[in-house]
């Protein structure tokens, strides 16, 4: 099975591109979006119905921000849009879909850059996915966790290291919540596979960031250790455009 994860930074202008011919072209399996920026009032039958897919959508409350997707050939067994918190539960940024004894997790974690505040509501965002996780996981349940996560985690991770390491997306106190993910038992696919490749996922649209190649790895699938195992690769699409990120792979032996 091919997981598929992309941020499309706008899912109306990505799908004006050519977002349906790459939908045809790879036939994931399931198909995370993240930061789709629609509401049910502007969602499209052409968008909704793409045949030989099941489709699920979370809404951000304001207009035009945020947003999940899931597109699936297979109809899951349960579908749950919510983290559980109210404050968590107003921006549209998760669709959990479980098949069987498997719960996968689309999420767009929030963003730290703006404020202090939203800084602490990015930390606690963490924390209470991680708490989520840990609950289904001591439940019986293999956890894939996709999306984009909005934070480098290690110096390889991103072109210029030392430069952005007082910003958020590199900050120090973001990237140990990623070492607890890791120290909870979860593991980064692409890194665990490829421990010295260096390739990112997101670029700046400022400055020819991707044309010179001058990006980070924000984007992931993190899976629990005793599902390690069932992963067959994991890679990142450098070669998909029509977003400020690219889309990563997970294909899994289930």
């Amino acid at each position: 099975m091919k997981i598929y994860s992309w941020n499309v930074n706008g899912l109306r202008a990505v799908a004006k591109k050519s977002f349906f011919d790459w939908i045809e072209y790879e036939k994931p399996d399931v198909l995370f979006l993240q930061e789709t920026k629609i509401q049910a009032g502007t969602l499209t039958d052409e968008l909704k119905n793409i045949e030989g897919y099941h489709s699920y959508f979370a809404f951000a409350e304001k207009k035009g921000y945020s947003g999940t997707a899931v597109y699936s050939k297979r109809e899951p067994d349960e579908v749950i849009y919510k983290l559980g918190a109210d404050e968590f539960d107003t921006e549209g940024r998760l669709v959990q879909v479980n098949f069987g004894k498997v719960a996968m997790f689309n999420i767009y974690f929030p963003n730290g850059q703006m404020s202090d505040e939203r800084l602490d509501f990015k930390l606690r965002y963490y924390d209470a996915a991680l708490a989520r996780f840990e609950m289904l996981r001591k439940a019986g349940y293999d956890i894939l966790i996709s999306g984009d996560f909005n934070t480098a985690h290690n110096e390889i991770d991103l072109k210029n290291a030392k430069a952005n390491e007082n910003y958020s997306g590199f900050l120090r106190i973001e990237r140990d919540w990623l070492d607890k993910l890791c120290a909870a038992g979860y593991t980064d696919t692409f890194r665990a596979l490829y421990p010295d490749k260096v390739q990112y996922s997101w670029w700046s649209y400022r400055f020819n960031a991707r044309k010179n190649n001058t990006g980070w790895r924000i984007d992931y699938h993190f899976v629990n250790s005793g599902f390690f195992p069932k992963v067959k690769d994991s890679y990142i699409m450098n070669d998909v455009y029509g977003s400020d990120h690219c889309p990563v792979v997970v294909d899994l032996k289930i």
